[in-house]
């Protein structure tokens, strides 16, 4: 019994070396999918401690604690984009710039309706529009970092590129109709 809690000790090491070492890549990941440095923070704790509680289940062979690891995080900041949607979006109006600051943004503009056609896609697509463009992942990476198979990735891919198009096309002709 001794040398079990010995085995099991050097284990649980291992696994707080290894988390410990992938939070930085954890933060960057989640910040790309969330699009929020604050919520990223929030989400790596999540998924430290869900690693932490499923810790028997990693296996210690090359490459593959990191890829564990990485999968809590997409699935913890899947779970956060879900939740987010359920919850009610409350507007607050903002009067620390006057009109003609607003007049002088038009790139912040753009990246404001990048960011709502984004906002508007599912949470699956979102997670592989963040692992392809933000962390410049390719389609095999991204199909091993989430669990899905290739041709899952390249569907959701094509589909939320095709949305944020289709949703940046809309916000445009509104913005020639109200002019």
């Amino acid at each position: 019994m001794i040398e079990l809690a010995g085995v099991q000790q050097r284990d649980d090491d291992r696994v707080v070396e290894l988390l410990l070492a992938g939070v930085p890549e954890a933060h960057r990941l989640a910040a790309w999918i969330l699009g929020d440095p604050a919520g990223a923070e929030d989400a790596v704790q999540e998924a430290l401690l869900r690693a932490w509680r499923q810790r028997r289940s990693i296996r210690f062979e090359l490459g593959q604690p990191q890829r564990w690891f990485m999968r809590i995080v997409v699935n913890v900041c899947r779970d956060e984009l879900r939740s987010r949607r359920r919850r009610p979006f409350i507007a607050t109006a903002d009067n620390s710039g006057s009109d003609s600051e607003m007049a002088t943004a038009p790139a912040s503009a753009g990246h404001d309706d990048l960011d709502r056609a984004i906002a508007r896609l599912t949470e699956d697509e979102q997670i592989v529009l963040g692992l392809r463009f933000g962390r410049d992942m390719t389609i095999p990476q991204i199909a091993l970092q989430t669990g899905l198979r290739e041709g899952t990735v390249k569907s959701r891919l094509h589909y939320a590129l095709g949305h944020v198009k289709a949703a940046l096309d809309a916000e445009r002709r509104a913005e020639e109709k109200s002019r």
